[in-house]
């Protein structure tokens, strides 16, 4: 942890009888790449993930793969191709890394809703392939269309928004 600055026990906490403790506050990442703001007195503290202002949490994360989903998947469809099934069991068996995130996203051409459902849809097809080489899979997410790379406008743009993410932990 890194400490980023010290404080006092506040009055109100003095004049209730607690030790005059000195609470620091500090960021920790946890194993996989995350940040929490931490509180602690050294008996105990308060710890929350922290966030960006959308709501994701803030992580220092290795992606070591983007995979387009065309070269996985049919158009609107969740089964793996077994080109792509060959594919992942090469590179979740020889990446070196402990452990493995899997995120599913997709293009903005159909609902909201039906776009988080196709993402989750992929991102497990994907992390059911990691798990039969016997690959640790930490988390699987799905985002659906909410965190494009490009734009939605063009045809390349939305080929690009059309992806699975695998996120190396080390």
């Amino acid at each position: 942890m890194v400490a980023l600055a010290t404080a006092p026990l506040p009055v109100a906490a003095q004049q209730m009888g607690a030790t005059a403790e000195t609470y620091k506050p500090t960021i920790w990442i946890d194993p996989d790449g995350c940040e929490h703001w931490v509180m602690d007195d050294g008996a105990e503290g308060y710890m929350d993930a922290r966030k960006t202002r959308d709501g994701r949490p803030v992580c220092h994360r290795n992606v070591c793969g983007i995979v387009p989903t065309d070269q996985l998947f049919a158009t609107d469809r969740s089964a793996i191709s077994a080109s792509g099934r060959d594919y992942l069991r090469k590179f979740f068996s020889t990446a070196q890394a402990r452990a493995f995130i899997i995120t599913g996203h997709t293009d903005s051409r159909a609902s909201d809703e039906y776009n988080l459902r196709l993402s989750k849809r992929r991102a497990e097809a994907v992390a059911s392939v990691a798990k039969s080489v016997g690959a640790s899979v930490l988390a699987v997410n799905w985002y659906g269309e909410r965190m494009p790379r490009a734009t939605n406008k063009t045809a390349a743009g939305m080929a690009q928004n059309r992806r699975v993410e695998i996120i190396c932990v080390k």
